[in-house]
């Protein structure tokens, strides 16, 4: 066991970590993920990422999968995410990734050294959620918008509703994504609930308008 510094957060690490764990089956968001995050010492996975230079194309999708999966960048190279079932998935598409690019993703288990360095690591990753939920709501807010200028503009057709239902699964499918990263619960998460209960009441009176406008069943 040694110990690493990186950035403002300290760091005590040991190799040999099996960072694909959990893959291939469905995790619980609700007991799987919260439990692993729950207890005093959280655990941590730091990912160490060396890729070359050029091809550029390479080191762009490692990044965006990275962001994807919801880790957060500690410094040049070096990312973290909490270490639960749910993040697997993420770590094994980026190591993936990163070996048809010729690079390599070392994976390190890690706590922080004391309470603060754990309470800033825990900081910085849900500061990054909370980014992700305040996107959410202003999509939100961007669905309630369209559907008030279809009502406006009396446009209650087939074609529309069924714009306005594929809008709203993606909303919901990104909620379950965030959900699903957020372990530490993210202050957002609240409005975040409520805007998309508002979004789903939303399309529901504008189903039955459109009902209404066509008189069919």
């Amino acid at each position: 066991m040694r110990q690493d510094v990186i950035g403002l957060v300290s760091f005590r690490t040991e190799t040999g970590v099996n960072a694909t764990r959990g893959c291939g089956r469905r995790t619980n968001v609700t007991a799987d993920t919260f439990l692993d995050v729950a207890e005093a010492s959280v655990r941590w996975l730091v990912l160490v990422v060396r890729m070359p230079a050029e091809p550029s194309r390479h080191r762009v999708a490692v990044w965006r999968e990275l962001r994807r999966a919801g880790a957060t960048l500690l410094g040049q190279g070096v990312w973290a995410v909490p270490d639960a079932p749910v993040f697997a998935d993420g770590i094994a598409r980026t190591e993936e990734l990163a070996e048809r690019g010729d690079g390599e993703v070392t994976v390190l288990a890690a706590s922080g050294r004391n309470e603060s360095d754990a309470a800033r690591l825990e900081a910085l990753f849900t500061a990054e959620r909370s980014e992700e939920w305040a996107e959410f709501i202003s999509d939100c807010a961007n669905f309630d918008a369209e559907i008030d200028k279809e009502i406006r503009i009396a446009k209650f057709t087939i074609a529309e509703l069924e714009e306005e239902e594929h809008s709203l699964e993606r909303l919901r499918r990104w909620h379950r994504e965030l959900t699903a990263r957020d372990v530490f619960g993210a202050p957002e998460v609240t409005e975040a609930n409520q805007q998309l209960k508002h979004c789903i009441e939303r399309l529901a009176g504008y189903t039955e308008r459109v009902f209404t406008a066509l008189h069919q069943l």
